[in-house]
């Protein structure tokens, strides 16, 4: 199970999160995001165009996840490096129960800064 963490600004259009989705050159098996952005349009367009479930993470769930990246203002913000990181990870473990996950493709940034990415696998025990 692979699951792409979604991070982006308020603006981010629907074309910067397929941006995003498409420089992890992978597909994902579901998209996870902080509730908050997985109420967005944009964000709920995307996951039912491509017919992937939404998974909605507290920032209590995130807080704290070690990431690859980091980014100062999320570090402040989110108390982790990278959302799309984090959220990738947390949303990977949340599929199954005492899942554990791991990174497989790092956070990438759109061009123009508006959404980022990253991929995590589910793990099998």
């Amino acid at each position: 199970m692979k699951v792409a963490g979604i991070g982006f600004r308020a603006s981010a259009t629907l074309a910067d999160l397929r941006q995003a989705l498409d420089l992890l050159q992978m597909q994902p098996d579901a998209l996870a995001s902080l509730q908050e952005k997985a109420a967005a349009e944009p964000l709920k367009t995307l996951a039912t165009e491509l017919g992937l479930p939404l998974i909605a993470l507290t920032e209590e769930e995130i807080a704290g996840e070690q990431t690859l990246t980091c980014s100062p203002r999320i570090k402040a913000r989110f108390a982790t490096g990278s959302l799309a990181e984090a959220a990738a990870l947390v949303g990977a473990r949340q599929t199954r129960p005492g899942a554990h996950a791991r990174l497989i493709a790092p956070r990438v940034i759109t061009a123009d800064g508006m959404a980022t990415a990253a991929l995590a696998e589910r793990l099998e025990l």
